[in-house]
């Protein structure tokens, strides 16, 4: 049986249309059905509830009408009090706030054992401080949205056996990282360049790795659909790139969950070049902007390159010319995107052309793999090569170097 929930949407400024949009799609992630919403100006945020006594009257009545079943989703981050309360005034029904249902579609969602260690420590730092009284009120969470994960059976044993959990988790976490941090560290001795796939969910960056890698990463229209990262290896002139797509950004994304999937995000910290995806038939700006207060907010500094995908459904709008116009779904503009990768990343190539005499050809061949040949000519003496070369081993090659 499908769950049901209804929103609560404060509302403080002009972006709460954008907010409730993302609720409804956040909902529907999860797998249940969005009932409806009730709107709420908020002058003054009430310690207690959040929102007034009268409109929780108001909401109560309404929700009087569907079945008790029905989940109620307060579309902000509520304190473990105001969970109670609000759930006390709504005949105890079953009440969530907007981290509860983000944490319960990543559970859904992790798959890795890295992916479902973050999931876990996120839920028990999270739930774990809403111990507190939890008496029938956590009891009544039991079971349906917003209960993925550890559980509350489990939450409610033993706080010291939570406290030892997270420890735990956090330990695993740590020796992960180290993991990836030497693998990280072997790939800048190898020179492979690293551009990581960075954005708001549900932009399509999934599609635009296996668009430009020819991979079979799991694409669907769902909001985190692919929670853990990927990466594969595509070719620019010839030469590797690594592609790393990583968990997906949205906008007012608690910064504790954040936190939690830094050691995912690691990749797209420490990449070359990252591409931040947007989607051009939506609301662009406020998910660039999500975007680089998130990174900017994890230390990242590294060059990044717009990326407006789905233009084939926003022809007639028009974009500054420093972003790279795609569509992922059909691949048109995914040569003028490489061309810009490659372009942006010129100051570590060095593109010449090389003459290797044929008595040379074996000395050239042991380090043939360092570049990537563009143009092939032999002559009498030998062979005159059109060449790409990382910068890092140009004077590996300068004995072939036409005089």
């Amino acid at each position: 049986m499908t769950e049901s929930v209804y929103v609560i949407q404060p509302v403080f400024g002009e972006n709460a249309r954008v907010l409730h949009e993302e609720a409804v799609a956040l909902i529907q992630s999860a797998g249940a059905e969005y009932l409806g919403a009730t709107f709420q100006n908020i002058r003054e945020i009430h310690p207690a509830t959040f929102i007034g006594e009268g409109k929780l009257a108001e909401i109560a009545e309404i929700l009087s009408t569907f079945d008790e079943t029905v989940t109620v989703l307060f579309n902000g981050e509520l304190s473990p009090s105001q969970t109670l309360n609000i759930s006390k005034a709504l005949g105890d029904r079953k009440v969530i706030d907007r981290t509860t249902l983000i944490l319960d579609i990543f559970a859904l969602r992790a798959e890795s054992s890295e992916g479902k260690i973050q999931v876990e420590l996120a839920q028990y730092k999270y739930l774990y401080p809403r111990l507190r009284g939890k008496g029938s009120a956590l009891s009544r969470l039991g079971g349906g949205i917003g209960t993925r994960g550890p559980g509350e059976s489990k939450l409610e044993t033993d706080r010291r056996h939570i406290r030892a959990r997270i420890h735990a988790l956090e330990q695993k976490l740590e020796e992960i990282s180290r993991r990836r941090t030497l693998l990280a560290v072997r790939r800048k001795k190898e020179r492979v360049k690293t551009i990581a796939l960075v954005g708001y969910t549900n932009t399509g960056k999934s599609t635009l790795e296996n668009a430009l890698t020819g991979a079979d990463v799991f694409v669907k229209d769902a909001l985190f659909a692919t929670l853990d990262p990927t990466s594969r290896v595509f070719e620019i002139e010839g030469l590797p790139f690594l592609l790393v797509d990583t968990v997906g950004f949205l906008q007012d994304l608690p910064h504790h969950l954040i936190e939690a999937f830094k050691s995912t995000l690691e990749s797209a910290l420490n990449c070359d070049l990252a591409l931040i995806v947007c989607d051009a038939s939506g609301e662009y700006r406020m998910q660039m902007e999500t975007t680089l207060s998130t990174l900017k907010d994890l230390g990242f500094d590294s060059p990044y390159l717009v990326v407006m995908n789905k233009c084939d459904r926003a022809e007639n709008v028009r974009f500054p010319k420093e972003y790279v116009r795609i569509s992922a779904k059909t691949h048109a503009g995914l040569d003028e995107l490489k061309r810009r990768i490659f372009e942006t990343l010129k100051d570590e190539f060095v593109e010449t052309t090389l003459f290797v005499p044929y008595p040379q050809m074996a000395e050239y061949g042991a380090v043939r793999n360092l570049l990537a040949e563009r143009t092939v000519r032999y002559t009498d003496d030998g062979a005159e090569i059109e060449v790409t070369i990382p910068a890092i081993y140009a004077a590996r090659f300068k004995r072939f170097a036409q005089k």
